[in-house]
Order: structure tokens, then sequence, then C-alpha cells
């Protein structure tokens, strides 16, 4: 067991249990000898299972000596995400809620599902914002995730935790759910690689509503250090699933889609998604960044975006159709004694009770009117991607931010002196989720202060393995894997 280890791909290490040159009991105890040395300036994981992991690794490690089939991720650690992510009997806090430290389901999530039945051990839950209402990560109960980059900056969210701890090596993959850009934009921040499906693709499943995760689409996915190790865990997590109403059950490899070219693509590249202010610095990192596709034979041009509505609209829209469903959570905690907005107000952030009050004062035209703003969106989307096989985009706005002392980490109120919704203004990721289109944060580079970059690729409805073929095209062009040795120098205490 070297160093080599310690941030190794999920496809090499898989290899090696299968090849019996590493087992699952020893690698765990690797990994979470490293995330107890390294996590805690990280504040990344925040609700560890090491003793059960333990329990699944020993049957694991007697799998592979009795020579019994063994799943693709099989003895393989991997994190899932404390929102709206179960695992029977684990403590489930969504995102960080005070009242809710010791709250336990017996439900599981399809993350868990399909990536238990893949063969991964599922070793602990990661950091998230309350309910994961918003683009960065913190929250009362435990806190910012620091970016291993800069520990003075947050990592982005909601899966902030998740792509902290791979970026610093601690795990090869780790769930990011993205409602708003929640996979992406941390991705981005903390200079990983994620990787959201197109809707359908991978199940989504809400309770009690079958039909909450569309408006706006909600997504599984993964963050991961490279492309291959997203693929890889696409095919465990992708397939039809009869208890979502929306998921897709036609065939899709993507671990071979890697291998595509995008030479003779016609790929469309607009600078601020046709309403942002983006940050100089972050153009001039993703310009330099998109250069890789036309190197491997694309034909990139700049294109415009009609959006019809400006950026503050389209955030307020979105602050206001993710928040419809959140009231049902709320009454099924107030059922289980739990009343979180009379007896715990101020476990929820003063943003989050805002945008309580405003939809309680929505009436069913306001909302079908959001969902026409949504519709102009998903055509200015749709008229880009009948010209071009590919629109490209910076991922955020703005560079990484400053991690508050109270709990309430927010993004910038103003961008090249524009007011942005601090909550998610400043997120390129958003408009894809009205739409519903396939989409990747690709590391573009590092700011001239070191902080990282991220590309969006946004492919076509279902056009998972145009994403994945472009993503890999990057990767080849322009790797980012160097990067991560300024996370590995980092110091090992906050200041």
């Amino acid at each position: 067991m070297t160093d080599e280890l310690d941030g190794a791909t999920a496809i090499d290490l898989a290899r090696r249990i299968r090849d019996r040159a590493i087992s699952p009991v020893e690698l765990l105890d690797r990994v979470i000898a490293r995330i107890e040395r390294r996590n805690p300036s990280l504040n990344a994981m925040v609700i560890f299972g090491f003793d059960e992991a333990r329990a699944q690794a020993r049957r694991a490690e007697a799998a592979v000596m009795r020579g019994e089939r063994l799943g693709p991720l099989h003895g393989l650690p991997v994190a899932m995400k404390d929102c709206f992510d179960f695992k029977p009997g684990w403590v489930s806090s969504f995102g960080g809620v005070r009242a809710l430290r010791d709250y336990r389901t017996s439900a599981a999530c399809p993350f868990v599902e399909r990536m238990e039945a893949a063969g991964a051990i599922v070793i602990g839950k990661t950091n998230s914002p309350i309910f994961g209402f918003r683009g960065t990560c913190d929250n009362y109960a435990f806190g910012p995730s620091r970016n291993p980059f800069n520990l003075a900056k947050n990592t982005g969210g909601s899966s902030g935790g998740s792509a902290a701890m791979v970026a610093d090596g601690l795990l090869p993959i780790a769930e990011g759910t993205d409602g708003g850009g929640s996979i992406r934009i941390p991705a981005a921040w903390c200079g990983v690689y994620g990787y959201k499906p197109a809707f359908g693709r991978v199940p989504m499943r809400t309770r009690p509503n079958a039909f909450g995760g569309t408006a706006p689409f909600l997504f599984e996915g993964a963050i991961t250090r490279t492309v291959a190790d997203a693929a890889l865990a696409v095919s465990a997590l992708a397939g039809y699933d009869s208890r979502d109403p929306f998921s897709l059950d036609t065939g899709l490899d993507p671990l071979a889609a890697l291998n595509g070219s995008v030479r003779g693509w016609k790929i469309g590249y607009s600078r601020d998604f046709g309403m942002y202010p983006v940050d100089p610095e972050v153009l001039r990192v993703t310009d330099q960044a998109v250069a890789a596709l036309a190197a491997a034979g694309a034909q990139v041009e700049e294109v415009r975006i009609d959006m019809r509505h400006s950026q503050q609209e389209l955030s307020d829209v979105w602050c206001r159709l993710v928040l419809q469903g959140l009231p049902l959570t709320l009454e099924g905690f107030r059922r289980d004694g739990i009343d979180l907005l009379r007896d715990h107000p101020q476990d929820l952030p003063p943003e989050l009770h805002h945008w309580l009050r405003v939809i309680e004062t929505r009436s069913a035209v306001d909302y079908l009117g959001d969902q026409v703003k949504r519709s102009d969106v998903f055509e200015a989307v749709g008229r880009v991607l009948d010209d071009c096989r590919m629109l490209v985009t910076p991922t955020l706005a703005c560079l990484p931010v400053d991690n508050a002392t109270d709990g309430n980490t927010v993004g910038p109120r103003a961008i090249n002196g524009e007011t942005v919704d601090p909550l998610i203004g400043w997120c390129m990721t958003y408009p894809v989720n009205f739409t519903g289109h396939p989409a990747a944060s690709v590391p573009a580079g590092l700011s001239a202060d070191g902080l990282p970059v991220g590309l969006q690729l946004i492919g076509r409805r279902y056009a998972d393995a145009d994403v994945l073929a472009a993503s890999a095209a990057i990767e080849r062009e322009r790797p980012w894997q160097a990067s991560y040795a300024r996370c590995a120098a980092r110091p090992l205490d906050v200041h």
C-alpha cells in the first residue's frame, strides 16, 4: 500500500481489488485513516458510517477470496450526500438542520441502492446547505465545507462536501444531486468533474410526491476526478426504475462514449448564457479551455442566446419553483413530531424563511406564469442546440467566495456592478435544470490566484454520450490532474 493509492481513480482501485492486488479491508482502512487526518480541516464529511463500512468490507473481501462474481465497483468506498438522500437507519439532517441531527429514516435513495448493488461501500455522508437551497455549502449544524484549494474559500453547493472530498483525494466517487446546479457548482469551484445526466437517465425518486422532481428538473449524478470515473458511476446508476415515473429504459454505454470524437462538431460558446454578468478572470480561463475543443477538431463558434428575461427574473423563478415542494416535506416532519417553523425557526436561514413566505402568497396562475418563463428558457436553449451539437458556457459567473463564520455563507450580491441573487443568481447552471438537458462541469483551469474555474458542457436532450465524449476530449487535450498537487500540499489545520 503505497502513497500512489491516495487519489487513485475508481477504475484503477476496482481493478486492483479484482486482481487481488489490494483487499477491500486494506483499502477501506487506508481511506478512513486519510479521512480522519484530512477531513477535520475540510469539514466535508459530517456523518460517519465507518463501523458498518468495515463490516461490508470484510464481506467484500470474503467474496473476492471465494472467487465470486464481482460488481464493477466491488469493495470501492464512496460517500453519499446529507440532504434528500437516505440510507436505512442513518441520520438524515437534510443539510445541517439542527433539529434533525438525530433524525433517521428507513428509506434508501437510488444512489445507495445502485452503488451498493454494484459492490460499492458507502462510508459516510457529506456536507450540504439546509435543504440544498443555495449554491454555497454552509449550515448551522456543521458549518461550511472548505475548499481544498484554499481553506478560506467555500466549496460551492449544494453537494459541496462531496466535491471537497473528491478534490482532496479522500474518495474517487461521491454522490451529487442537482436541482439548480448542485453537482456542477461545487465541481467548478473544487476543480473536479461533475456530471449531470439527462433527466430520467438516473432514477431520482421524490416522496411522497412521485411527480415532484420536475419543477425544476432534479437529477442524481456523480462527482469525480476523471471523466472515466464518472462514466463508471453512471453505468451503475443509470437505468429504468418502476418507482420513478420519468426513468428511462433506453440504452447507454457511458464508458464506450468516452471513445467518441468531437471532430467536425459545431459547438456554440456563450460567454454569458445570454444574461449573466461574468467575472473577467472566469472568462479568461474559460476562453482558454474552449480552445481544447477546437484542438480536438470541433468547430467552435460564439453564439447569442435570447433569454427574453433578465438573470434576476429567472433566479427568482428558480427560488419559487424549487421550494414548491418544501411545505409538504415540512408537513411530514410535523407528523413525526418535529415542527420546524413553529418550534425551531432559528434552525432555518433567513433567506429560506423569506422564500417560504413568498410562495405562500402565490396563486396557481402565478405558478403557471413561472412555468411560462421557464418554457422561454427551454426554447432559447433549444434554438441553439437545433443549430449546434453542443452548447458551452462558464459553469459559474464568479470565483469561490470566502466562508462566513455564522453558518450562512452566500454567494456574491453583485458581479461587475450588476446585482445578482446571492443564493443562485451567479450560477450559470439552473437554466439547464429548467430544460432537462445533460450537462457537465469540466475543470477549465486555475485563476491567477490559484482558484478553480469550471466549463459547462450542455448536450442535446438525452445526448449523454455527446457530453461524455466532449468531456473526455477536453481531458485529453488539457489534463487537469496536476492541479490536485495544490490540494495534497494544503495545510491540515484551519487558521
